[in-house]
């Protein structure tokens, strides 16, 4: 590949993503500037594969392999927006997936531990987030619905597939104050799911609908 034609594309992609947050993001009402910011600086075309680059800042989820997907830009904006996140969170990703919601994650929190059960595919979400010199993930492959007892407790919580209920795992790892948002119903259909814990009180609130891949484990599908 010519310099040129590299600094061609990067310009396309570049207006491409401008795009995506002015039409896809702020029109829709996403308002958390530090949200905003991270998807300026998380190049989302590093995180599709090859052959669907083009479509990387498209206004719809993309395939990944093995029955995955990446989640449509403005549904990632959203569940970081629930997660209420700041430069103090340690938060707990369930579904590494292609890795991009991970970035966005690490942009702005502390510290960002997520979970994946199919090693290829969080591999190469690895190998994308290292690229960016993203390094406050902490990555394992394992079961996601248990959670991951081993560093919690974790302030956020965040589920990137769809279960039927909210798993009592990921409750009993939640810190106080503690927030969890995550895809709950049918493997059709789901409510997403903000569920506050402050004290010994546990609220669970349902949001906007959606349809999200079915997180499959011991407390899920």
């Amino acid at each position: 590949m010519t310099k040129k034609i590299k600094e061609t594309m990067e310009n396309n992609f570049s207006a491409s993503k401008s795009r995506m947050i002015r039409e896809q993001l702020r029109a829709r009402g996403i308002v958390d500037e530090a949200v905003i910011q991270a998807f300026r600086d998380t190049p989302r075309h590093l995180f599709v594969p090859r052959g669907y680059d083009n479509q990387a800042y498209a206004d719809r989820p993309l395939p990944i392999g093995d029955g995955q997907t990446i989640s449509q830009p403005y549904i990632v904006a959203l569940m970081s927006e629930m997660l209420e996140l700041n430069g103090d969170d340690r938060v707990l990703e369930i579904g590494t997936g292609s890795g991009f919601q991970t970035a966005i994650l690490a942009r702005i929190a502390d510290e960002v531990f997520t979970v994946e059960r199919n090693a290829g595919l969080q591999a190469g979400a690895k190998s994308a987030i290292s690229s960016l010199g993203i390094d406050n993930v902490h990555y394992s492959v394992h079961d996601g619905t248990v959670g991951w007892e081993r560093y919690s407790p974790y302030t956020k919580i965040l589920g990137t597939g769809g279960v039927p209920q909210v798993p009592e795992g990921f409750v009993d790892q939640l810190a106080e104050p503690g927030l969890i948002v995550i895809p709950v119903g049918s493997k059709r259909q789901q409510r997403l799911y903000k569920v506050r814990r402050s004290g010994e009180e546990v609220t669970y609130n349902e949001g906007a609908y959606c349809s999200f891949v079915p997180l499959v484990g011991k407390e899920g599908w």
